[in-house]
């Protein structure tokens, strides 16, 4: 117990000493911290409340920066009111023809006119009659030649041919009336050389003149020929007195021109 109190001041002194030396060390690193705080102009806002200082000037002007990306599409607005009509522009410069287009389609057929007025109907008419001084018998393929006119006012009979010659064309009626005496008779009705229609009739030696009658019609086109030709030599009666005739006539029924204002 007497060595423990001897050295009890010596211990003490030595802790103060370990404690003062901790203390300026902590202080000297606490001044080397602030110290560098305020070089670098970072003292804590805890150290010290001041003064907003005065602004400072503006800065440079920094370069431009990169374009920025496309904006989205707005919304639609609402349509703006329709504006004045502007005036006629200038007739511009004719172009090139184009090329041929396509044939198109048949239209519809339209509806029928009405009927136009003729300013002169067409007309066709003839009559012949066999004179008494005609020689007779005829040959066979020989046309009868019904020399006096009765009636011819547009000329399409020639009495020298015993010929009818179309103009106007149409549908005709030629008939004929034979006298028959002192022979038969056969004849047919001609159309360009071919036998339309054939008459006949028997003679047995009567005292008097039997008759023959026969007509047709026939349609015919400008130029069609129509005439009387004997079918047989024996059969040639034909016979013409003071008190009897054979004739041959024809005339237009309907022609085939229509609608039209003038007509040969």
């Amino acid at each position: 117990m007497s060595f423990a109190n001897k050295h009890e001041p010596h211990y003490h002194l030595t802790s103060a000493m370990d404690s003062l030396r901790l203390l300026l060390q902590s202080l000297l690193i606490l001044q080397v911290h602030f110290s560098k705080q305020l070089e670098d102009n970072q003292i804590p806002p805890s150290l010290c409340t001041g003064h907003p200082g005065i602004p400072g000037s503006p800065g440079v002007h920094g370069s431009p920066g990169q374009p920025g990306r496309d904006g989205r599409d707005g919304r639609d607005a609402a349509p703006g009111e329709k504006g004045e009509k502007g005036d006629k522009g200038g007739s511009g410069e004719t172009g090139e023809r184009g090329l041929t287009g396509d044939k198109g389609n048949p239209g519809e057929k339209g509806e029928r006119g009405q009927h136009g007025e003729c300013a002169v109907a067409p007309k066709s008419a003839f009559s012949a009659k066999l004179s008494q001084g005609l020689p007779l018998p005829l040959s066979v393929g020989d046309a009868v030649r019904f020399d006096t006119i009765l009636l011819n006012e547009q000329g399409d009979y020639n009495a020298e041919t015993g010929r009818f010659t179309c103009k106007v064309p149409g549908v005709y009626y030629f008939a004929v009336h034979a006298t028959v005496y002192r022979a038969s008779l056969q004849f047919d009705l001609m159309k360009n050389g071919h036998a339309e229609a054939s008459y006949f009739q028997f003679y047995g030696s009567w005292p008097k003149p039997a008759s023959l009658s026969g007509g047709s019609l026939l349609h015919l086109v400008p130029g069609d020929q129509v005439w009387v030709q004997m079918a047989l030599s024996e059969y040639n009666g034909f016979y013409s007195s003071t008190k009897t005739d054979s004739t041959f006539s024809g005339f237009l029924v309907n022609s085939d021109w229509k609608n039209s204002a003038v007509f040969a």
